[in-house]
């Protein structure tokens, strides 16, 4: 793991450019036990986006690389790399703290990581909806953790402390968001082309002249589809030192689920099975639209000096939105700063996205049980199945077109999602807070009920197994973490004692013990 860290920290083909580049890379996780070292993780991803939660299976590296001509140095250079270690991808609030760093420590070495990680050490764990204040070197940062309960497209709440501090902090106005309207500047024109890609979990390489600019552009797609997860796997720079190497090049099966940032030319070669390859080129913020890649056969791919565009066959599912490019143009003519442009291209793909997931979350909800099934001495009713057919019917009234534009084959386009990871990852999590939610409403059920009504005529055994099934439900509430208030439990834990309190001598000691 450490050497591909180290291969993962440096740019993998020559690039001329002297001075101080940033770029982000994410890594598996390689054997061992997938243990987690936190004790609030449950804690953090539940109350987190589910698109910030921390990662249990992979890492993500931030990194700040420095090449400078130095003549003392073997090879006429000096070469470094800082990289940071997160399993959290906060790309902006790690990056940020590198540019503060990774100068000083290239200056003082050694002593001053440790005067670093001392400080870090005392920073406060991650909250959702807090914002926190972390010292470093003199400079305090400032930041909000979003939380799954903030609205979506909102932008982050101007709450912060108002506590005088000196120094003024410096306040992030994002942990995790980037620069999309940069990000994206050469494929505006196909930014829905891409959605739908995304959305699909088909595979796709980014070919950049830079870890840099190939790390932004994953980044970048992988963020298109919030607040749906994208559930697949990405790679923002990856290179052939990487032991995922051999399962991603070979020709024997296809290509998996994952966008791949790459930047060796080699992998022209060896990536050219793949459905969908974009080529950019050094992105250059200008003042008119930047020149927009274009649409290519995937044979043309062949050449090392393959120029930039979208290498793919596929056919889009929906039309193309003109509209969002006339907003960007004229922002562009208007000199509108970059994160206004961001935020349009946020909020388009964002109701994008929505339009597309609404009619989802509608289906999905009335295959909960009726609340008055819910009785207390039965087993909660079950979530009823989820029928593709049966959705599709639902499109005709309450389909995508009641909040989009956008027309085309969205039938389709479902068609193909039911069968991506992305649709698995979100009816599994629908699912499992769908089962929570029963368990809970069952509970309150239990509570409400009249106990001492129900033991009358009940047996022994009936009453004894009643006990064992109410203490399971509430060691499974309180694991489990289940949406019950507090009294609820408690006053599940009193009924137990009651209960048992009923019960012979001998039985009862038997039940305080077990």
């Amino acid at each position: 793991q450490k050497t591909s860290i180290c291969y993962l920290s440096f740019p993998d083909s020559y690039s001329g450019g002297l001075g101080d580049t940033q770029f982000s890379f994410r890594l598996r996780q390689s054997g061992g036990q997938r243990t987690t070292h936190y004790e609030d993780d449950g804690e953090y991803n539940r109350e987190a986006p589910l698109t910030l939660q921390r990662e249990s299976a992979h890492y993500f590296g931030y990194v700040y690389f420095r090449q400078v001509k130095d003549s003392s140095m073997k090879r006429g250079y000096f070469q470094k790399s800082l990289v940071l270690v997160s399993r959290l991808p906060y790309v902006n609030l790690f990056q940020s703290l590198l540019q503060l760093i990774a100068p000083e420590y290239f200056d003082k070495l050694e002593p001053c990581l440790e005067a670093v990680c001392n400080e870090i050490d005392q920073w406060p764990p991650p909250v959702p909806g807090q914002t926190l204040n972390l010292p470093v070197m003199g400079v305090v940062i400032q930041v909000r953790i979003p939380s799954r309960v903030d609205k979506p497209g909102s932008s982050p709440v101007k709450q912060f402390n108002q506590e005088n501090l000196l120094p003024a902090p410096m306040v992030l106005p994002s942990v995790h968001e980037l620069d999309l309207f940069r990000c994206f500047q050469p494929v505006l024109i196909h930014i829905q082309m891409l959605w739908e890609l995304m959305l699909l979990g088909e595979p796709i390489v980014v070919m950049a002249p830079s870890p840099t600019v190939s790390s932004e552009m994953v980044l970048a797609l992988t963020s298109c589809l919030a607040p749906l997860r994208y559930c697949c796997d990405y790679r923002p720079y990856f290179t052939i030192h990487d032991s995922e190497f051999k399962e991603y090049t070979t020709r024997t099966q296809a290509p998996p689920n994952i966008v791949v940032g790459v930047t060796n030319p080699f992998f022209i070669k060896t990536l050219q099975h793949w459905p969908h390859v974009l080529r950019v080129g050094e992105l250059r913020m200008s003042g008119d639209l930047p020149k927009q890649v274009k649409v290519k056969k995937l044979a043309k791919l062949k050449t090392l000096d393959t120029k930039p565009g979208i290498y793919t066959s596929y056919k889009t599912f929906l039309h193309k939105d003109k509209t969002l490019i006339k907003r960007l143009l004229k922002g562009i003519q208007r000199k509108r700063p970059s994160e206004v442009q961001s935020a349009l291209l946020r909020r388009h793909l964002l109701e994008l996205t929505q339009s597309f997931i609404i009619p989802l979350e509608h289906y999905i909800a009335s295959l909960m049980p009726l609340q008055r099934a819910i009785t207390p001495w039965k087993n909660p009713p079950q979530i009823r199945p989820f029928r593709q057919e049966d959705f599709m019917k639902t499109l005709e009234h309450a389909g995508p077109q009641l909040t989009c534009v956008l027309k085309g084959d969205w039938l389709g386009l479902y068609r193909r999602f039911f069968k991506s990871p992305n649709f698995d990852g979100w009816y599994r999590q629908r699912h499992k807070e769908m089962t929570q939610k029963l368990e809970a409403l069952h509970l309150e059920a239990i509570c409400e009920a009249n106990i001492v009504a129900w033991m009358k005529d009940k047996s022994e055994v009936e009453i004894v197994d009643l006990v064992l099934k109410l203490r399971e439900k509430l060691v499974r509430a309180r694991c489990q973490h289940l949406p019950v208030k507090e009294e609820t439990l408690q006053r599940v834990g009193l009924y137990i004692e009651t209960i048992i309190g009923s019960l012979p001598e001998d039985l009862q000691t038997v039940l305080h013990h077990h």
